[in-house]
C-alpha cells in the first residue's frame, strides 16, 4: 500500500502537468483567422437529387389521384343493410366520402414534398468561416440544384452535441430558425480544431 501511494506521488506532478498542457493547447487555438477558411464540407449531391425527384413524383401522383376522386366518384345510393363486405357498403360518391378522400390525397402530396424539401434546405453543403473569425457562412442544398446559403455572426449558431459523439449528423441550432442544420459526419471537416471551437461549440442564448 505504501508503495502504491508513493508512485502515486511520483505520477502526480505530471498528470496535473498534462492537464494544464492540454487546457493550454485549447485556449491557443486562433480563431482569428486571416482568410475564409472552410470547416466542413459535404459532397452529397446525387443523393439529394433524388430525394427531391421522389418528392415531385409522389406529389403528382397524388394531386392526380386527388383531382382523380373529386371528378369521376359518383354519388350511386348502397344497401346498407345487405351481407356485403363492409367497403362495398360505402357510398365513396357520397360529399363526406369524396371530399376527405380529395383533400386526404392533397396534403399527403403536399406532405412529402415539403418534407423532401425542408431536409434539402436543412442539409449542410459547405460551412466557411469568414476572415476575422467573426461571422460564418452556412451553405444548403435546394430543391431545384441550386445552393443557399447566407452568412451570421458565429456566436448564433450552437450545436447541439460534440462532433466527436455524433454518429449519424451533428445538428446546428441556429438563433431566430425554426428548425436545426443537419451536418452529415460522413462529410469532410477540413478544419476540425477550427470547427469544434467555432460552430461546433455549444452556446446557451437569453
Amino acid at each position: 500500500m505504501n508503495n502504491l501511494i508513493k508512485i502515486y506521488l511520483k505520477l502526480k506532478p505530471q498528470i496535473q502537468f498534462h492537464r494544464l498542457f492540454s487546457q493550454q493547447h485549447t485556449l491557443d487555438v486562433n480563431t482569428n483567422v486571416v482568410k475564409d477558411v472552410i470547416l466542413y464540407k459535404s459532397n452529397n449531391e446525387k443523393s439529394f437529387k433524388v430525394i427531391n425527384f421522389f418528392g415531385i413524383v409522389q406529389f403528382g401522383f397524388w394531386n392526380y389521384l386527388a383531382l382523380t376522386a373529386y371528378q369521376t366518384l359518383k354519388d350511386v345510393p348502397v344497401d346498407k343493410s345487405s351481407d356485403d363486405v363492409w367497403w362495398r357498403r360505402i357510398n365513396f360518391g357520397e360529399s363526406k366520402w369524396k371530399n376527405s378522400f380529395t383533400i386526404v390525397s392533397f396534403l399527403i402530396g403536399w406532405g412529402i414534398l415539403s418534407v423532401s424539401w425542408i431536409y434539402t434546405l436543412r442539409a449542410v453543403k459547405y460551412l466557411i468561416l469568414r476572415k476575422g473569425g467573426k461571422e460564418a457562412t452556412i451553405v444548403t442544398y435546394g430543391p431545384f440544384g441550386k445552393n443557399r446559403m447566407f452568412t451570421l455572426d458565429v456566436n448564433n449558431i450552437s450545436a447541439t452535441q460534440a462532433r466527436s459523439a455524433s454518429v449519424a449528423f451533428l445538428p446546428l441550432k441556429v438563433k431566430n430558425h425554426k428548425f436545426h442544420y443537419m451536418v452529415d459526419m460522413q462529410g469532410e471537416f477540413r478544419n476540425p480544431v477550427l470547427f469544434d471551437h467555432t460552430a461546433g461549440l455549444k452556446r446557451t442564448w437569453q
